[in-house]
């Protein structure tokens, strides 16, 4: 198997898995901090990558469309905290699970009905639709390159946030112990409020740029939740920096899975077999993985001492 192969495959890893880490990363802390289930994240995701290919479109500018789809996916996000969640703080899982389920099948319908059924063109920049020699025999999509910077910068900044500003003390005091940093002065409710809206800012962020390479579509957000909670349960509930390392396991466990068992599997049974079982073994991979790490540390790999 040749080298340049299995690096542009790693690097794929590292791309799908930062951006996984766009979208877990507030869904741990909310699910950390206020023990709130939050399905519809995925919405949010979806949401981003719809509003950034219409104004990407109605501008003629990807990073306009995207500036605009992280600002109102923002507001829509405020909105639903304000509406929905609030009632839900305090509630039993089952009621946050229908509730936030029922804005899935919400969004999604209301998706259809706004843009269609049809999958929405959210083209790469011009600037960036070239490929990049980064080694002999190695190019690779100055896309991808720029996601992988941004999905990186991105997590930088928010580790900074938190473990170096007053407002990440108060958020690491929150998912570490809700009821005594309440106690202490924390305003809870408005750290809640400011988490909930970054979180949806960065689940935009990673629809917008990852609307170029996937397909924007209604429901598109449903597959990469379920991903996005085997992030968060890998590294920790309420970890910022094991959504980061689950994440990143997740993202290159799923993408190398389905880049190389099918030719692995090609060795042994007949090529249409092996075509269909490599994603299929592939995709259990990532549980596997999940249940490994639980059996060695139930609490996630760096979860929150509260």
């Amino acid at each position: 198997m040749p080298v340049s192969l299995v690096l542009e495959q790693l690097l794929n890893g590292l791309q799908f898995g930062l951006m996984l880490f766009l979208l877990s990363a507030g869904l741990t802390l909310v699910l950390g901090m206020m023990d709130v289930v939050n399905l519809a994240q995925g919405s949010l995701y979806m949401l981003g990558a719809y509003f950034a290919a219409t104004l990407a479109a109605a501008t003629g500018s990807f990073w306009a469309g995207l500036v605009g789809a992280v600002l109102a996916t923002a507001l829509v996000a405020l909105l639903l905290e304000a509406s929905v969640l609030r009632r839900v703080y305090g509630a039993d899982h089952l009621t946050q699970v229908l509730a936030t389920f029922a804005l899935i099948l919400v969004f999604n319908e209301a998706v259809r009905a706004l843009w269609g059924p049809q999958a929405l063109l959210l083209s790469v920049p011009p600037e960036l639709a070239r490929p990049v020699t980064l080694l002999p025999g190695l190019s690779y999509s100055a896309y991808r390159l720029t996601v992988i910077g941004a999905g990186a910068l991105l997590a930088v900044g928010m580790f900074l946030f938190i473990h170096r500003t007053r407002v990440g003390m108060w958020v690491r005091a929150g998912a570490s112990n809700r009821r005594m940093a309440q106690a202490m002065g924390v305003p809870i409710r408005r750290v809640f409020t400011g988490v909930f809206v970054t979180g949806a800012a960065l689940s935009a962020v990673a629809g917008a740029l990852l609307g170029p390479i996937f397909a924007v579509q209604v429901g598109m957000g449903e597959d990469v939740l379920i991903l996005a909670f085997v992030a968060i349960v890998i590294g920790g509930i309420g970890s910022v920096k094991g959504s980061l390392v689950g994440s990143l396991l997740v993202g290159v466990v799923d993408t190398a899975g389905r880049a190389f068992l099918p030719s692995a599997f090609g060795l042994l049974f007949a090529p249409e077999v092996a075509s269909n079982l490599g994603p299929t073994v592939a995709s259990v991979l990532i549980y596997l993985l999940m249940a490994v790490v639980l059996f060695v540390r139930p609490r996630g790999l760096f979860p929150v001492h509260g």
